[in-house]
């Protein structure tokens, strides 16, 4: 294993859009009602895919509910912020150890130079980085960690990739990587311990 290639919102940033319209909306339970009515999380990975706010919001009926969809990339700032400061020093161990740093994040290209300006060691911190929005190709498709391994000029199997969500953990895995399906820092630390990479 030489490579390690990581996910990052909430892994290495926590990702919560409910932040971007409370101040709108008041309270979480009126943010998740206003999720439910706009779809907003299939539009969001639309957007991971590469698709504008804008045209998203254009497709609501509702005018409020565009507007406030619409004004989501100008917002997006709240959305993101804290790094996890755990995951981080794992990634600084690992790179100690010699081994390349990556990633592969489901982010949008509208909303990923906000991601680096609000915590600038996003810019910095890998060796090579594919924005699913920036490609066009979201996680889990099996073209996106293909690309990932032509780029970085590794192989699979040289690979370990660590994601929160369980279904791009299975893509990897089906693309020949070995993958840990990431819950919180000291579980990751356990699992990289396992693999004897820490």
């Amino acid at each position: 294993m030489t490579a390690i290639v990581f996910d990052i919102g909430n892994v290495l940033v926590r990702w919560d859009p409910h932040q971007a319209f409370l101040p709108n909306l008041g309270d979480r339970s009126a943010v998740d009602q206003f999720f439910a009515r706009t779809d907003f999380y299939a539009r969001n990975l639309r957007a991971d895919g590469g698709e504008r706010f804008a045209d998203l919001a254009a497709e609501l009926a509702d005018p409020s509910d565009a507007a406030l969809l619409a004004g989501y990339v100008d917002r997006y700032a709240l959305t993101i912020p804290d790094l996890i400061e755990g995951t981080w020093a794992l990634m600084d161990r690992l790179r100690a150890r010699g081994h390349a740093i990556h990633a592969i994040t489901n982010w949008s290209a509208e909303t990923w130079p906000i991601g680096v300006a609000t915590h600038p060691r996003l810019g910095s911190a890998f060796g090579v980085t594919l924005v699913s929005g920036q490609e066009r190709m979201l996680k889990p498709e099996a073209r996106i960690f293909a690309l990932l391994c032509d780029r970085a000029a590794v192989a699979p199997a040289d690979c370990l990739f660590i994601d929160d969500s369980e279904k791009n953990v299975l893509g990897a895995r089906a693309a020949g990587m070995d993958a840990v399906h990431f819950t919180d820092p000291d579980a990751l630390d356990a699992a990289l311990a396992q693999r004897g990479l820490l």
